[in-house]
């Protein structure tokens, strides 16, 4: 059985920068995410972010304790954004609303990603020659990089997985009706529940992999590319 998941991380080798690296990530991504939400509604009409005092920096506001409490005991958190999509200009307002956060998750992760793709040659003296990074700082740099670019892939496929209260689920609702009115109905709300908890279940566990292959794939083809002399 696997015990806390701070301490099981902790006592492998790095594991005190895997640990802060998580949860600063974390804490982070799920911030901008929900800012990103609030940026667009904003620009769409809807003020309801800036009235409600969501548009801060203060991760607090958008995850909350019980998420905080989630994220110290089992390593996974959420935010909120409220938004009211009556205000909302425009027919795909509530599509470009929605699908802000995973675009704001794709941003972060590609700005880890290209992080990680030039930190380890210039560590290496690849890039500049002469000037090399030593350890501990060369290693912890490359875990925090590969943790924000791993969880922020993650959280943008996660996010766009079709089913309410997921943003790919209110996508798919404004872009297809009949989803929308199936959803809006009692046994559509159980029936989003189940499909919501099957997701869960069994595709988090396959995106984490796909998302791992995407982070180190990429990394090794640009240093391929760009970096011949490391191979």
């Amino acid at each position: 059985m696997g015990g806390w998941w701070i301490s099981d991380l902790w006592s492998n080798v790095n594991g005190p920068v895997l640990v802060v690296s998580w949860l600063v990530w974390v804490v982070v991504s799920i911030t901008l995410h929900e800012l990103a939400h609030g940026w667009v509604a904003i620009k769409l009409g809807d003020d309801t972010p800036i009235r409600s005092g969501h548009m801060t920096w203060n991760p607090m506001v958008h995850m909350g304790a019980y998420s905080f409490a989630a994220l110290l005991i089992i390593g996974i958190a959420w935010g909120m954004m409220p938004v009211d999509t009556s205000r909302l200009r425009g027919k795909y307002a509530d599509t470009l609303v929605s699908i802000a956060g995973p675009m704001m998750n794709l941003g972060l992760g590609m700005i880890a990603l290209v992080g990680l793709i030039l930190w380890e040659p210039l560590a290496g003296g690849y890039i500049f020659s002469g000037f090399t990074i030593d350890d501990p700082l060369k290693t912890n740099l490359n875990i925090f990089l590969v943790s924000g670019a791993f969880l922020n892939f993650v959280l943008m496929l996660f996010n766009l997985l079709p089913t309410p209260p997921l943003d790919g689920g209110r996508i798919l609702m404004n872009l297809w009706s009949p989803y929308r009115r199936l959803m809006q109905t009692e046994n559509g709300q159980w029936i989003g529940l189940g499909i919501f908890i099957l997701f869960f279940v069994f595709g988090a566990p396959i995106l984490i992999p796909v998302a791992r292959e995407l982070v180190f794939g990429v990394r090794d083809v640009a240093w391929v590319l760009l970096f011949p002399s490391m191979g």
